[in-house]
Order: C-alpha cells, then sequence, then structure tokens
C-alpha cells in the first residue's frame, strides 16, 4: 500500500532541499528585519503633548521631554500618570510596528513569542 504524501513531502529531494533554502532565506530575512526594528526610533506624546518620549525598537526609553506646565508641585500626581500613559503607549508602538513588519515577510503565518 503507497501512501500519498502532500506535494513537496518526499520523494523528490530535490524538494525538500528547496524547503529548507527558502526556510533559512526565511529565517534570514527575519533576523535582518528584526535588526532594522530594534534600531528605529519612535517619538510619542501624551498629555496633549505635554509629555513626549523617545523609545527604540528594543524598547528602551532613551528621552522624556516634559513641558514646563506640568512642573509645579500640584501636578506631581498628573506628571506621574501621564508618564505611564506616555511609556505604554510608546511600548504599544514599536510592538505593533514590528508585528505589521514581521507578518509582512511572513505572509501572516502565526509565530507566537518570536518577536
Amino acid at each position: 500500500m503507497k501512501v500519498r504524501l502532500p506535494q513537496g513531502m518526499g520523494g523528490n529531494p530535490g524538494n525538500m532541499n528547496s524547503m529548507i533554502k527558502q526556510a533559512q532565506k526565511m529565517q534570514d530575512d527575519m533576523a535582518t528585519l528584526q535588526a532594522e526594528l530594534d534600531t528605529r526610533e519612535y517619538n510619542i506624546s501624551a498629555g496633549g503633548g505635554m509629555v513626549k518620549i523617545t523609545i527604540l525598537g528594543t524598547k528602551e526609553v532613551t528621552k522624556f521631554e516634559i513641558s514646563p506646565a506640568l512642573l509645579g508641585e500640584d501636578e506631581v500626581e498628573d506628571l506621574q500618570d501621564i508618564l505611564v500613559a506616555a511609556v505604554n503607549e510608546a511600548i504599544k508602538t514599536v510592538e505593533s510596528t514590528n508585528q505589521q513588519e514581521l507578518s509582512k515577510l511572513t505572509g501572516n503565518i502565526s509565530m507566537p513569542g518570536l518577536f
């Protein structure tokens, strides 16, 4: 009894080599893209532009800019809340962009936990 394998899944070693080469190319392309995404810089503002944050694709915050209008004693709690919002928005932006870029490369194949 012969078992019929899906096309490209047996019999012809050339197909397997081709699949391996394609997988290696995708892996290389993903590594290149991830390196590019890691070096991207995102500028995000919160609180109506009163707080600005710069974050890298590695999710490393590199800069905060705070409007002098927030520096009064009464605004400390507001400033803390806005900083939290700015950091969270920056991280969401980085993750969303990374996911979009990687899905272009992988053809929307789900790869949970990859990046």
